[in-house]
């Protein structure tokens, strides 16, 4: 599939079809890395999101804790 570069302010752009978005899961506000391979060939790297604190908290379910785990002293530990 071919797209045209486009002017957007003082940079260019390149607009991402959505099917194409969706098979790369790039989404709007999705932070990529741009790569520039040594045959001219640029590649677009989605980042992995940083979950916040209460999105990974949200992810602690009961059938996924477990006990508390006693791994004994280590070091010149008092208590």
């Amino acid at each position: 599939m071919s797209t045209t570069v486009q002017k957007w302010g003082n940079s260019l752009g390149i607009r991402i079809p959505s099917h194409i978005a969706d098979k790369i899961e790039v989404h709007q506000g999705t932070e990529v890395e741009l790569i520039v391979s040594d045959d001219r060939r640029l590649i677009i790297v989605p980042q992995k999101k940083k979950l916040t604190l209460e999105e990974l908290l949200e992810k602690c379910k009961p059938e996924n804790r477990h006990d508390e785990i006693d791994f004994g002293r280590e070091g010149t530990e008092l208590i």
